[in-house]
């Protein structure tokens, strides 16, 4: 395949496909890539740190490795970066707080070895939510990620600097976590694509516990296909994480093309659309014809009410685990955390063990009634991700009062219902509402049925050029 001039727009796939086929070095591409974070991120302030020399050293031991004609993984060479909570033994992962300002993983996440053995290099961290406790994207002890379309627009959290960096062409994809939405929402915001896994579906080991319960490792990057790569790549089981499931790993890339004829497209009706802003509306409502042309049956399906228990239950369950997980850090570091999160954690301190416990028991028979009353009917839901425009900075600055608590709420409505579910879900840009933000749909599945949701993501995207478009904060003059 031809190089293009512009490394930075080249897909995942197509600077993997490239460095593989000795169309590109390993070298010249960090060189580009490293080149383009120095420009451009003392104003997006995606990463924490950024390790130059070891990530050159590495470039250059994957050039002489394809030279000697060793067998190379299917990410060989590219540059990559993840929101930094995932360990790696004697580096610092900060989870963005100053309390592990000095921290250092004793062993290194299993998804991060999974990425090294496939080729990838890792670049160092960025920036995310304090302990990934927070929608929007602010960190009070980070300078302020910046969404890449607009820069009084939040970037959405917890994994604000995946979101960035993969938007603002800086790296070529990275991983994100997602407890209530913190893949997809910052994937929605900066125009890419985000995929939160089926609980399960990959190892969280050495990566910082937010909720351990509705905890999801995910990739963020610039196209489906690249989604599709990276997960095959991190999925599977893994015996030092024992909520790992043993399903089969599918080649998630290979069944990309395969017809969508008579794939059944769920529209929801109740619930997604109750408190939908009408330009997101009329944005998601264009894509449907997409699917209906690619041969997908789209059709209308009542949501069920438990939805509205579920989505009462997350927050409930979230809160508890993250304030037992802090406990003893809020008793010897309490001025330590900034405001805003000292404050979220302090609310699960007065949830008590009944309430938590019926909470998680509930979990089986809400998804049980769920699958009954959706996936009987249709093979996949599509829904909105933000029922609104993405937010200024001012709608949800914490001083707002009930303002921001509205807002943070209004934020993962749509998305925290699916964690609490365990189900996937696929985050892809189809549109722009008329402030000139990106907005996307959400396809959610039943359990592991993430190649179905990425053969549609994809199949949409090859109809579609959303995904091309540069953030226009970023775009050259």
């Amino acid at each position: 395949m031809a190089v293009a001039d512009d490394l930075s727009a080249l897909s995942l796939c197509d600077v993997a496909d490239s460095l593989k086929a000795g169309a590109l070095d390993a070298v010249a591409l960090m060189e580009a890539t490293l080149a383009r974070i120095e420009r451009l991120d003392p104003e997006l302030h995606a990463f924490i740190h950024c390790d130059v020399d070891a990530a050159l050293e590495k470039a250059r031991g994957a050039d002489q490795a394809r030279a000697r004609g060793d067998q190379t993984g299917p990410l060989h060479g590219v540059p990559m970066v993840h929101k930094d909570m995932f360990y790696r033994a004697d580096r610092v992962s900060t989870c963005g707080t100053r309390i592990r300002r000095n921290f250092k993983g004793r062993e290194t996440a299993t998804v991060l070895r999974r990425l090294d053995r496939a080729g990838a290099i890792d670049l160092g961290g960025l920036a995310m939510v304090e302990f990934a406790l927070g929608p929007h994207g602010f960190n009070g002890h980070l300078p302020r990620c910046r969404n890449t379309w607009n820069f009084e627009r939040v970037p959405c959290g917890s994994s604000s600097g995946s979101g960035t960096a993969v938007a603002g062409r800086l790296v070529y994809g990275a991983l994100g976590s997602d407890t209530g939405g913190s893949v997809r929402c910052p994937a929605a915001a900066n125009g890419v694509v985000g995929l939160t896994p089926t609980y399960g579906r990959v190892s969280r080991y050495g990566a910082m516990p937010m909720c351990w319960s509705m905890d999801v490792m995910g990739p963020l990057t610039r196209t489906v296909r690249d989604c599709a790569r990276l997960l095959t790549v991190i999925a599977g089981a893994d015996e030092m994480d024992a909520t790992s499931s043993a399903e089969p790993v599918p080649d998630y890339e290979q069944d990309l093309e395969r017809s969508l004829a008579g794939t059944r497209v769920g529209v929801p009706r109740g619930y997604f659309d109750s408190e939908l802003e009408p330009a997101v509306a009329a944005v998601l409502q264009e894509s449907l014809a997409v699917f209906r042309a690619l041969g997908a049956e789209v059709v209308p399906v009542d949501m069920p009410a438990i939805l509205d228990q579920v989505a009462e239950l997350h927050p409930l369950i979230m809160k508890a685990e993250a304030s037992a997980n802090h406990g003893v850090w809020k008793r010897t570091h309490a001025d330590e955390y900034s405001d805003e999160v000292g404050k979220r954690l302090e609310a699960g301190f007065f949830i008590s063990a009944s309430d938590y416990i019926n909470a998680l028991q509930f979990r089986p028979y809400a998804l049980q009634s769920f699958a009954e009353a959706i996936f009987t009917k249709v093979d996949v839901l599509h829904a909105p991700v933000l029922p609104m425009p993405t937010p200024t900075i001012e709608a949800t600055s914490y001083a707002n009062g009930p303002a921001y608590l509205n807002m943070v709420v209004a934020l993962t409505r749509n998305t925290k219902v699916v964690n609490y579910l365990g189900l996937p879900a696929l985050s892809v840009t189809c549109g722009f509402t008329p402030d000139g933000m990106p907005t996307s749909f959400q396809l959610i599945g039943r359990p592991f049925a993430e190649a179905l949701l990425l053969r549609l993501g994809h199949q949409y995207q090859g109809q579609t050029d959303w995904h091309t478009r540069t953030p226009s904060a970023i775009a050259e003059p």
